[in-house]
Order: C-alpha cells, then structure tokens, then sequence
C-alpha cells in the first residue's frame, strides 16, 4: 500500500510539473506570437481596404515592429513581463518541490 501511495504522489507531482510547464511555456509563446498576429491582422485589413498583401506586408512590419519598439522603450514594461514569466517558473518548482517531502512521508 505504500508503493501506491507513494505512486500516486509522485504522479500528481508530475501532473503539476505538466501543467506548470505548459503555462510557461504558453505565456512564452504568447509573447513571441503576438507581433506575429498583430502583422497577420494588419494584413488583412489593409486587403479589405485594398492594398495587395504583399505592399501590406511591407508596410504592417514595420509598422508592428515600431510598437514593438515602443513597448521595449515604456520604462518596466519589459521587464514586468520576463519577471512575470520568471515568477511563474519559480511557483511551479516551489509547488513541485512541495510534494518531496510529502513523498518521503509515504514511503516512511
């Protein structure tokens, strides 16, 4: 009964360690994804009003890559953002390094 146990700790352990992983990893991803998305929309809006996708796509980078500039230049921003990131990494080990001591517990 204290394998089981023992099994079932170090599987919810995993389970977090899953969970807290993909949430990083989505956070990260999002923030490479939304200049990326905000150059597709602007390249489609100017093709309702339009402009060919090709003279759109040269005009909405640059444009996308102005904003990007503007938010690295917004004093904290930045970094707000990686240490946010940060933070949920360090959560995630401290709530997956919770379950060792409840583990050694059950195996006894």
């Amino acid at each position: 009964m204290k394998k089981l146990n023992y099994f079932l700790v170090k599987l919810l352990q995993f389970v977090v360690f899953a969970v807290f992983t993909f949430v990083v990893l989505a956070y990260f991803g999002a923030m490479v994804l939304l200049p990326l998305d905000a150059v597709a929309i602007l390249v489609k809006l100017m093709g309702v009003v339009g402009i060919n996708g090709f003279i759109g796509a040269l005009i909405a980078i640059p444009a996308v890559g102005y904003l990007c500039l503007m938010v690295y230049k917004t004093p904290g921003l930045c970094k707000m953002i990686v240490d946010t990131g940060v933070d949920l990494i360090k959560t995630g080990k401290a709530k997956v390094d919770a379950f060792n001591p409840i583990a050694d517990a059950v195996k006894g």
